[in-house]
């Protein structure tokens, strides 16, 4: 016996690989991800995938074996860290290909799944499938979160990102030069006028700021710290296309795949890298920082090398 499932497929994984973005989004090994897609599991917009067929936009079906379906969260490749954690709130570092939480079309694992599954008990306010969720980074970008495991830091925390007074500090490689070397992108973010699971900079979008500043250069490319005063979705990786600089790897905003290749990236080039903010019931500054994870960590030294 055996099922199909209708999944939209998340941006977060337009332009990988099908093995790799079905592994992910259903929570498979990718050799079990890789047979399903040589069985002719895999469907996308009435075309049969391959395993190195590289995801589109669209709906994706896959016709899945029934003991699947009451398969518990799965699990996170390599595991979630905890870096941070008391009786208000738990940072963690997320890793590439989790989602925050549970969301339609998405089977795969997620920050709030994982931390369920370790013991921690989130805060009851907010959707029911989000609880504790104060902000979220996107399934193909890694890094720090912070999420509440009270009802009262719940509340602080969402004022706080919403005020703007979280320091939020992302390291990021852009593909080129940019002149100049350290500046603010100030331009509205808002749905793509023709792909709507993407964004861009458009007229009348939400405002969006983005503070950057070179920190190394290569031959092709320049490694970015950047501070983010607003937190739109894919605001980095829209503002740094819209500079005609789309950060390395992401094939969605336009970087070059060849560059990708060849650093063995299957993902944006961009890592959450540190956070801090006022902690919300005691005071004083909370502040942690995250190691590039190894893919990040490889395309680096490439590049250097």
């Amino acid at each position: 016996m055996s099922d199909t499932r209708y999944l939209p497929v998340p941006d977060g994984v337009v332009g990988e690989r099908a093995d790799a973005a079905l592994s992910r989004m259903l929570g498979l090994s990718r050799t079990k991800a890789a047979e399903l897609l040589e069985s002719g599991a895999a469907i996308l917009d009435g075309r049969i995938l391959g395993k190195s067929d590289r995801l589109t936009d669209g709906v994706l079906a896959v016709t899945i074996p029934d003991e699947r379906e009451a398969a518990p969260e799965p699990e996170i490749p390599g595991g979630l860290t905890i870096v941070y954690e008391d009786e208000d709130l738990v940072v963690v570092d997320k890793p590439v290909g989790v989602a925050a939480h549970p969301s339609p079309g998405w089977t795969g694992p997620t920050v709030v799944g994982a931390l369920a599954s370790a013991g921690v008990t989130l805060a009851d306010a907010g959707p029911a499938e989000r609880k504790g969720i104060v902000h979220r980074l996107d399934v193909g970008t890694s890094g720090l979160m912070v999420v509440a495991k009270s009802v009262t830091a719940y509340s602080s925390l969402k004022r706080a990102f919403k005020e703007r007074t979280v320091e939020k500090i992302y390291h990021a490689i852009a593909q080129g030069h940019l002149d100049p070397t350290s500046g603010t992108i100030d331009a509205p973010i808002g749905r793509h006028p023709s792909s709507d699971w993407k964004f861009a900079v458009v007229e009348g979008g939400k405002p969006s700021v983005t503070h950057y500043e070179v920190l190394e250069m290569f031959p092709s490319a320049s490694l970015l710290e950047i501070h983010l005063e607003t937190g739109r979705t894919h605001q980095i990786r829209v503002h740094m296309q819209a500079m005609r600089h789309p950060l390395v790897g992401d094939l969605t905003y336009g970087a070059d795949p060849v560059l990708a290749k060849r650093l063995g990236l299957s993902r944006q080039w961009l890592h959450a890298h540190e956070l801090a903010f006022e902690h919300p019931t005691r005071g004083g500054e909370v502040r942690v920082s995250s190691e590039y994870p190894e893919d990040l960590a490889t395309a680096l030294e490439r590049l250097r090398g």
